[in-house]
């Protein structure tokens, strides 16, 4: 026989010679995946239970492209957490012992974020802020197109004193105030070198705006009255401005002043045409062809106007430039100016007169001065209602809400007569 010899392949006998080694290897390969996936569902725990761990998913490169992302969810705030964000503050701080363990409801939150932003829009600064006349122009000449407010708006009567230095008659002015926070607010403009003294218990405290100086007969005067306006104007619940003296007294409490304001249909210029020196007399024919003779007007500084007025006359860009350059010398702007205006312009607005009560009956450029001796019961009662005037279309006997004016001296007895008379 034939002996037959049989050759074993070399890739035969490798794959012999390995086999141990490779089944070695799928064995580690199986153990390193156990202990790979024991890590990742151990972190995943961890990251699933408080969201502590910053697992970056990304740096699994093996299973990034065979596993999906999980889905995230977000952790609980805590309510004891401080937010310092005033928005975020009426979502988690409750506003009432009931609320505590309340979560508040979409419609709840959807209320409190719309007036905390109504609040946060409309917010007046202080009076003591930083802008200048042109800022301050500015900011006063905004007027929203939608006329119904967000929010409830308690409206609110702007008394603005122009004055030298101290409101002298502030005692009387602080009992007036007294009990109706809230309904009013108060503006001082004085020469820019007083200083501020009055207590913080005082209504008067702080309201001193930034001021200019204003001289007597100057158009100087009517920018500091325009300074005042656009300063309340940034109180959007002030709906009725008042000017005032440092001399001038309310004749009637307040609720009655402030219903009659704001319940009024007018505004309160006084303006009239008046020949002679004192009237047309003072006309600058370089006014023309803006301003002609037979529309100069003359009235009282003294007006009483709404919030309509108020922003057209600080947004006035075409008849003041006019007065200021050509109302001097014997033209006194505050007397002519505001009455020209709005009889040109706006004369359905106005009841053309005044709120303020003075007194020229001993003629001269300026009106008497009340004393302590003429302070009396009977004096006051015949202010408050000797004559009649028309209100809203109809006769009433109240014509003038203000006086002016009266001297320190007679302090004491409008303090005393305040009750009697004027109830309050």
């Amino acid at each position: 026989m034939k002996k037959i010899t049989v050759e074993r392949s070399p890739v035969s006998a490798t794959k012999l010679h390995n086999s141990p080694i490779q089944f070695h290897d799928i064995v580690s390969y199986f153990i390193l995946f156990g202990l790979g996936l024991g890590i990742g569902i151990t972190l995943g725990f961890f990251y699933f239970k408080d969201g502590s761990m910053d697992f970056q998913l990304n740096q699994l490169s093996a299973f990034h492209a065979s596993v999906p992302p999980p889905s995230m969810t977000l952790p609980a705030v805590p309510s004891n957490i401080h937010i310092e964000n005033r928005m975020q503050d009426a979502f988690v701080q409750p506003t009432s012992p009931m609320a505590k363990n309340h979560t508040p409801s979409p419609m709840r939150k959807m209320k409190r974020k719309r007036r905390n932003c109504v609040k946060e829009l409309f917010e007046p600064p202080g009076t003591r802020h930083n802008m200048t006349d042109e800022e301050l122009f500015w900011r006063a000449s905004f007027v929203p197109k939608i006329q119904e407010f967000p929010d409830r708006r308690i409206q609110k009567v702007a008394f603005m004193f122009l004055t030298r230095g101290k409101v002298l008659l502030a005692p009387l002015w602080e009992k007036f105030f007294r009990g109706h926070e809230g309904l009013y607010s108060i503006y001082v403009h004085s020469d820019p070198s007083f200083v501020e003294s009055m207590p913080k218990s005082s209504v008067f405290h702080g309201r001193w705006i930034p001021s200019k100086i204003a001289r007597w007969g100057e158009m100087n005067m009517v920018e500091a009255e325009s300074r005042l306006l656009a300063n309340a104007l940034l109180d959007v619940t002030n709906e009725r401005f008042v000017l005032l003296s440092e001399s001038c007294i309310p004749l009637f409490n307040f609720s009655t002043v402030y219903d009659y304001l704001i319940n009024s249909s007018k505004s309160f210029i006084e303006s009239y045409d008046l020949p002679g020196p004192v009237g047309r007399g003072r006309y600058n024919n370089n006014m023309a062809p803006l301003i002609f003779l037979d529309q100069w007007r003359k009235g009282s500084q003294w007006f009483q106007i709404d919030r309509f007025l108020a922003v057209e006359v600080i947004t006035d860009k075409t008849y003041f430039p006019i007065f200021w350059l050509y109302c001097k010398n014997e033209c006194y702007g505050d007397e002519h100016y505001l009455p020209t205006f709005v009889d040109m312009k706006f004369p359905d607005r106005t009841a053309y007169k005044t709120l303020t009560y003075v007194d020229w009956s001993k003629g001269g450029p300026h009106p008497n001065r009340f004393r302590r001796k003429d302070v009396t019961e009977e004096f006051l009662k015949n202010i408050r209602s000797s004559t009649q005037c028309y209100y809203n279309g109809r006769v009433v006997d109240v014509c003038y809400l203000f006086a002016r004016k009266f001297s320190p001296s007679t302090l004491n007895k409008l303090l005393r007569f305040s009750s009697i008379v004027m109830h309050f």
